[in-house]
This record gives structure tokens, sequence and C-alpha cells, in this order.
């Protein structure tokens, strides 16, 4: 029996960034990671991945988006927003039919959501410019998501995971862990990446609770964690008074001359559902 041709492997991805052209541009906060044995292991830290559907934003020359391809993965959808990158993705999806999709657009602007169905998850070494807006996009609709594999700055994934009353504690630590189980599982150095950032790296695994908030609840809690640490150094029912203030917080049992980081989840939840009956009244 005649055995099917193979697939050429793709070329090394240093080699496909020089044909075609791909330098990392700066306004884009593109940093390409380009180790194998990284990103193999960035893959595996998103768990079994049999059956799941998986968005990746910013693929670049698509080094963690050939691991991706090593897994069981049911599909990978690449979105990017750089027409040199999605070129260089177009090839490697010639390599992987019927398993990678690629979209050109701004993620910014798109629900991924209505990429792919259920069970989904974002996997991704994201854009240091766009990481954190993007985040927040993601746990508005938590629900719809299995699991949240991402990148960033390592400052920005030590807020994600800060506790209460630490220096990185702040609206983003509690918008995360409100709605995920939030975890720091691996650090990366500078050098892994091409160019080098000025900082270093860390992966963020997000695992949605299985509760999460509606949308009005979420509104809200957006709005309670924006006037408490707007003003950190204000206590409480300062910060707080264009919501309520002192009422607000003596229903919730919180004391108005605590600080806002000293909060814990449980009681900013206290805050955010008072805020939301109030509104709705």
């Amino acid at each position: 029996m005649a055995i099917p041709p193979q697939p050429r492997h793709p070329e090394p991805l240093r080699d496909t960034i020089a044909r075609h052209g791909l330098d990392a541009r700066k306004a884009l906060g593109q940093h390409f990671l380009l180790d194998p044995g990284i990103t193999a292991r960035i893959a595996g830290l998103a768990g079994d991945l049999a059956g799941q559907h998986v968005v990746e934003v910013g693929p670049g020359p698509g080094g963690l988006t050939r691991a991706l391809l090593d897994t069981p993965a049911a599909s990978v959808i690449a979105v990017e927003v750089d027409t040199r990158a999605v070129a260089v993705m177009t090839e490697l999806a010639a390599h992987a039919p019927g398993r990678l999709t690629v979209i050109e657009a701004d993620a910014m602007r798109l629900d991924l959501t209505t990429l792919c169905p259920a069970p989904r998850q974002v996997i991704a070494n994201l854009p240091y410019n766009v990481g954190t807006p993007l985040l927040v996009g993601w746990l508005r609709q938590a629900a719809a998501w299995t699991r949240l594999t991402l990148m960033f700055q390592q400052e920005v994934a030590e807020r994600i995971c800060a506790a209460p009353s630490s220096a990185h504690y702040g609206r983003l630590g509690v918008l995360a862990q409100w709605t995920c189980r939030c975890g720091m599982l691996m650090h990366i150095p500078p050098g892994a990446f091409s160019p080098p950032p000025k900082v270093h790296s860390t992966v963020v695994g997000l695992i949605p609770h299985e509760r999460q908030p509606d949308a009005a609840l979420f509104r809200a809690m957006e709005q309670v964690t924006a006037a408490a640490f707007g003003q950190r150094r204000k206590m409480l029912r300062g910060a707080l008074k264009p919501l309520g203030g002192e009422r607000l917080l003596a229903e919730a049992g919180i004391d108005g001359s605590r600080r806002a980081e000293t909060l814990d989840i449980a009681e900013f939840d206290r805050l955010a559902r008072l805020h939301v009956r109030k509104a709705a009244a």
C-alpha cells in the first residue's frame, strides 16, 4: 500500500521570520517567543486539550501555535492584527488543514466566544500593551471559557494573583479572583524572547469558578473597585462616597475607615451586590 505523502515540516521559526521580514514592532507590543521547549511547556500548562477549541491572540510567527497544534486540541483559532504575521500563519495553516484557522482582526474589537463552540480556552502570549484590557473583557464572559492560560509582564501577573494587603493587590486582582481561580504557573526570562523585553514575563492560569456573576453584577463590581482603588490613600467612606459611601459600607458591615487594599474578595462581593440592588431599586 502506498504511503500517503506527508506535509513538509515548517521551516525553523527564525528562517520564517527572516523570509517575511517579520521584525517585532514595539507599537504592537510584540516580543516573539521562539524556543520550542518553552512553547511546549506553555501549551502543557493548559491541561488536557483533547476536544477543546483553543483561541490564540497575537500568535506572531507562530511559535506557540506550533506547540498548540502538537496537542490533541480539536482546533486552534489564531487572531492576529499584524498583516505580516497573518501571511506567516496562513502558511502554517496549510500544514494543519482543518485544525488551524487564521483570523485577521483586532482582538480588542472581537468577541472571541463567537469564533468557536464550547468547550473553549484562550492560550496566548499577549501583547504587552493590551494584555490587561483583553483579560478584563474575557473575565466579563468567564462562564464561556474552560480556562485561560495567558502570558503577561511579571508585574501584571503579580497584580492578577495578589493577596489582600499586599503591594500588588488592586482592582485587577479583585476582578480576576472574584471570577476565577488564579495562579502563576511559569516565569520566563527576557532572554527567551526576540527581541528581549526589559522585564520578566509570567504565565498565569485562570480557571473560571462554577458560579459566575451576571452582566449587571459584573458592572457593579467594576464600579465599586474603580471607586475604591481610584484613590488608594483614601478611606473607603471617602472613596466610595459617589456610590453611597457610609450607607453602603454600613449595610455591608465594613468599617468606613478601612482602605481598599485591606478588603478581601468576599467583602468586595458584598459591596457589589448591595450596589447593584441599590441601582435596581
